[in-house]
């Protein structure tokens, strides 16, 4: 039974009727599908619920339990409205649309939060210590997933996410053994502190895990959550790197947690709150940038490619104290020496188009050597054109310093590399693309040229293509990419 009519069965055995439309809500990380069901207004119903599809049955169990625990508590999280007997299915409260990272997104593209907004994170972070201490009130922790705390396997998980999910992508070569060395003393720093936590850690408290509701914070993501340090939650939510909240509203957030945590539980200990935050801080950025390399470069998914860069700087910068420079001297080095990787530049340059109210045409040039280019649009790229059949000049040494925006290279492939055919095939082909995807309103398609030194056949290509597309459809940005020249630019008309 396909997932919509799972979960519409599940709605008509609840409600009474059927649901008059299931729409599929956007996905994040997991494997976990959203859908809105609503129902037929005229019946006298029309209720809304947001309905979950799990492949993870014990996932799902403790998304249920767990909410549950925490509406008997009061804290704000949405009701479990019914769930399917293969526990695989379940409707929950329909919260709304509108997320804190959707509600703060002036200052998260400007740096500069307006009042409302940080009125907003304040409220969020002071509901964040009722959730970590009013919640494990009670609490069976055996019912958290997959895990029911903070252990030591744990954190060496996470810390080999970064290993083997971020720097290895990356290209970086470095000594296992010696990052190794440091990563065991962090992670004795960490489990000191998690021997000892009785808190619930969220384990994921970040922006897009909270909705409004009247300007009230909601949370909707804690099947993950088990008992662990109550620092952990605090760093995910402050330091997220799509959040961008600049330092100064930082500690004053920081603040506003401490003063409500001393109000919530006895048990706060504020002077080990804040020895422990920028060892937890640490932690989560290196878990965060692991998860961002294998749903980014591994998986392929735009959100998690575009966080990269952001990621990076704000773990360069909190790796710069004096404290963690000597405790950590080789994370530190290899950190430093992330930024001048390939895959890393292109990455970052690529992350920094703006977005266009409109469709965005990538055309870009590459070597096949170097793989292949990293894709933003997260349609799987387009195009990508083998130039290598075509006469290479790189092959003679009057063209080997030159690329294919020179002269002398472009006549060469004219009049002896005979491009004119290809270049015509690959028009023919994007333009029908380019006049598709603007009668459906799509945003993004790429299209790459590759040959082997991303220097002669490709770059001409790219900057053919471009010029016509620039050229035909004025309404469409171009943007032309050389990676291997590191050439980033926006193609004007050349009418």
């Amino acid at each position: 039974m396909r997932a919509e009519e799972k979960l519409a069965q599940l709605y008509e055995e609840k409600f009474g009727t059927a649901p008059a439309n299931v729409a599929p809500l956007a996905g994040a990380g997991s494997n976990r599908r959203y859908f809105r069901l609503s129902g037929y207004m005229h019946k006298g119903g029309g209720e809304t619920v947001i309905g979950t599809i799990g492949t993870d049955r014990d996932e799902n169990l403790a998304f249920i339990e767990l909410s549950h625990h925490f509406a008997s508590k009061g804290l704000p999280v949405p009701g479990v409205l019914a769930v399917g007997n293969d526990g695989l299915a379940y409707l929950q409260e329909d919260l709304g649309g509108e997320s804190l990272y959707d509600a703060i997104a002036h200052g998260r593209q400007s740096g500069g939060f307006t009042i409302d907004e940080q009125e907003l994170l304040a409220k969020t972070i002071k509901m964040l210590p009722h959730v970590q201490f009013t919640g494990s009130e009670g609490l069976d922790f055996s019912v958290c997933y997959p895990q029911e705390a903070m252990d030591a396997k744990m954190v060496s998980r996470d810390l080999n996410y970064f290993n083997y999910d971020f720097l290895k992508p990356s290209g970086l070569e470095f000594s296992e053994s010696r990052l190794d060395d440091e990563f065991d003393k962090l992670s004795e720093t960490l489990m000191r502190r998690a021997s000892e936590a009785s808190a619930f850690m969220v384990r994921d408290f970040q922006s897009r895990n909270v909705m409004l509701v009247e300007n009230a914070p909601f949370l909707i993501d804690f099947q993950g959550g088990r008992r662990g340090p109550e620092e952990y939650d605090v760093a995910s939510f402050l330091w997220q790197a799509r959040a961008n909240i600049p330092e100064n509203l930082r500690d004053v957030l920081i603040e506003e947690y401490i003063n409500e945590a001393r109000m919530v539980s006895q048990d706060f200990n504020e002077n080990k709150f804040r020895e422990y935050l920028p060892f937890f801080v640490l932690f989560r950025m290196l878990q965060t940038l692991g998860a961002y390399g294998f749903r980014g470069w591994i998986e392929g998914k735009p959100h998690f490619i575009k966080s990269i860069p952001t990621a990076l700087t704000n773990l360069r910068e909190h790796l710069h104290s004096t404290v963690f420079c000597e405790k950590f001297p080789y994370l530190n080095e290899i950190i430093n020496r992330l930024p001048e990787l390939p895959k890393v530049v292109e990455t970052t340059r690529l992350s920094s188009i703006c977005s266009y109210d409109g469709l965005t045409v990538i055309v870009g040039s590459f070597s096949y050597k170097r793989g292949m280019p990293v894709d933003l649009s997260g349609n799987g790229g387009g195009f990508i054109f083998d130039c290598r059949a075509i006469h290479n000049p790189g092959r003679y040494d009057p063209y080997k310093h030159l690329t294919g925006r020179d002269e002398p290279v472009r006549r060469f492939l004219e009049e002896e590399g005979r491009i004119d055919g290809f270049i015509s095939h690959a028009k023919a082909l994007s333009d029908a693309s380019v006049e598709t995807y603007l009668r459906r309103g799509f945003n993004s398609l790429c299209v790459y040229f590759g040959c082997t030194g991303g220097q002669h056949r490709s770059v001409y290509s790219a900057e053919a293509l471009a010029a016509h597309i620039a050229k035909s459809y004025p309404q469409v940005r171009v943007v032309l990419y050389h990676r291997e020249q590191d050439i980033l630019e926006i193609k004007e008309a050349d009418i």
